[in-house]
């Protein structure tokens, strides 16, 4: 037991990596959409890049259990620890996001129906060249 908390230092950089890459996310995503958008964003990629890395590692786990390998045990075990945890933090977050945002329990669907009528605004470097190339194409 002594040995599973002495390796879960070596799962730091996997800590680091995961804040860094969760930073990352939100700051692009906020800037190009929203915060709202940014939080829903880092919730769904954090719920699967947790749950793959609780898979795998604790699959790694039983191998190594299997295997009798004690060592490696312990360290897949800490790794499989480290995505439980995120996994669980995720789960907490989102319950509250959706608490906070009941707009968005609901994925949007190819029968949805816009409300109101707000013009379609065409922004972005897609459009802009779009533009441009039409003022250039021959007209009949």
């Amino acid at each position: 037991m002594i040995n599973l908390i002495a390796r879960l230092s070596r799962s730091v950089p996997l800590l680091i990596a995961l804040v860094l890459l969760a930073i990352v996310i939100y700051f692009v995503v906020s800037w190009r959409s929203s915060p709202t958008r940014a939080k829903e964003v880092l919730i769904k990629v954090f719920l699967i890049l947790c749950s793959a890395l609780s898979i795998f590692f604790v699959l790694a786990s039983f191998y190594a259990l299997a295997d009798g390998n004690q060592p490696v045990f312990e360290l897949a075990a800490s790794f499989a620890g480290v995505g439980v945890l995120g996994l669980a933090i995720t789960l907490l977050c989102r319950w509250r996001f959706r608490k906070n945002h009941p707009h968005y329990r609901h994925e949007v669907t190819a029968t949805a129906k816009a409300v109101g009528d707000a013009p379609v605004r065409r922004s972005g470097a897609f459009w802009w060249i779009y533009d441009l190339v039409g003022k250039f194409r021959p007209k009949d």
